[in-house]
């Protein structure tokens, strides 16, 4: 009989820049968290990060169109178009900021992601009928701008749908980050 011996020595090497005398200007830091967020310029180059701008930028003309409400229907068109914008600024700093990968949680952030958008997705689909159900034969204040609402409104569900497949192909692929 043979066997075979596999020595595995480990070294732990820890490196201090620091002031003299051990003292440390950022008390409570200790690397952790800040220390692990990195700016992450490269996930906007792709198809995802491209498609999180372009519904980052349509939630503002949408919101500049339709502000301020005149109707209970733009109502509902604001408040779809403002929980989006919300949850997009924070999908987009979290990337922005690598904030997903410091923190240390077993979360499958791609599904999480997914089924966010998936819902989103679906309101965008709601407000912008609702929107252009109510605007689009109108005439009179405001019934210019409220269609064009709608009409990217449209636009930025079709952002979302775009989205919501790329997510989904991440995920059924087995990606978790």
């Amino acid at each position: 009989m043979v066997e075979t011996v596999v020595n595995i020595e480990r070294t732990t090497t820890t490196t201090t820049n620091g002031p003299p005398g051990g003292a440390n200007p950022t008390v409570g830091s200790g690397g952790g968290f800040w220390s692990a967020i990195r700016l992450n310029i490269d996930y906007f180059r792709t198809i995802p990060g491209i498609i999180k701008i372009v519904e980052f930028v349509l939630g503002i003309i949408c919101m500049a169109l339709a502000a301020p409400p005149l109707a209970s229907a733009t109502s509902f068109f604001m408040f779809v178009i403002v929980i989006s914008f919300i949850i997009n600024i924070l999908l987009i700093a979290a990337y922005f900021l690598g904030i997903r990968e410091a923190l240390n949680v077993a979360v499958n952030w791609i599904f999480s992601e997914l089924i966010t958008t998936a819902v989103l997705t679906l309101l965008y689909f709601i407000g912008f009928i609702v929107q252009l159900a109510r605007w689009s034969d109108a005439t009179g204040k405001g019934s210019g701008s409220n269609t064009a609402a709608g009409v990217f409104g449209l636009f930025n569900f079709l952002a979302y749908a775009a989205g919501t497949y790329f997510l989904f192909l991440a995920h059924r692929s087995g990606a978790t980050h």
